[in-house]
């Protein structure tokens, strides 16, 4: 990793694995890459963890004792810990991954891994977490009728209601409405908000659409479109 790429002194990961090699693993390696690394081998632990130090970044086991990694997550977004989240699986199903990702997950990889990768992907993660976007507005807020993002604050509103969004599901939308009208395909999307290689999944890029759109379009009038076999586009109106 080049100094460009190295993440900051403060930065802080935790890994969640009830495997003591693999934390070992990831405490030598990502320790290296200069990271500050916590470890966690259960909900319990985790969530102590996280009160006692909060992290910015999560490495997050899927097949956990007691409370699996989606039950993890599940209770981290309860708690507003916005942070982003790297699920390590050994289940390699594109159910499981969708799932994970549905639940405010950020990214995957599945098991055996590369430590290389993994601290690559968790770079990635922060700089996207950051605002690697620039806003489009001197003040730095994007609107498409009652719908704000603003960037200094880190906030979207519908209709002056605030709406928790995952880092994910906050870039995509910055990215929609920095693009307000245009359709953008699957292709375009996946490039631009995931920023690296997703082998051409673009079923990541669908269900973090419809994610987005049931928290910002539920019970009011629509604002985000599929324009059938092109992609999406975040309008007022839909196309005649």
């Amino acid at each position: 990793m080049n100094t460009a790429e190295a993440p900051q002194p403060t930065d802080r990961v935790l890994v969640v694995d009830d495997d003591p090699g693999i934390r070992r693993l990831l405490i030598s390696a990502l320790g290296f890459a200069g990271f500050e690394v916590d470890v966690a081998g259960d909900l319990t632990e985790a969530l102590r963890q996280v009160d006692r130090q909060p992290p910015d970044v999560i490495v997050l086991d899927v097949m956990l004792p007691g409370a699996d990694g989606f039950e993890i997550l599940q209770l981290l977004r309860g708690r507003a810990v916005a942070v982003p989240v790297l699920f390590l699986t050994a289940r390699d199903a594109v159910e499981d991954r969708v799932r994970g990702l549905r639940l405010g997950g950020d990214d995957y990889v599945t098991k055996p891994f590369s430590v290389v990768e993994v601290g690559a992907r968790l770079h990635a993660l922060l700089r996207r977490s950051r605002g690697g976007a620039p806003a489009q507005e001197e003040t730095g807020r994007l609107r498409c009728g009652d719908l704000e993002l603003d960037d200094p604050r880190h906030e979207v509103r519908r209709a002056g209601e605030l709406v928790d969004l995952s880092p994910t599901e906050y870039r995509l939308l910055h990215h929609l409405l920095s693009h307000q009208g245009q359709v953008l395909s699957r292709a375009q999307i996946l490039e631009a908000v995931w920023q690296y290689d997703f082998g051409g999944d673009t079923v990541v890029v669908e269900r973090f659409v419809s994610n987005l759109r049931r928290k910002i379009d539920h019970g009011r009038t629509p604002l985000l479109h599929t324009v059938r076999g092109v992609g999406y586009t975040l309008r007022e109106q839909a196309a005649q």
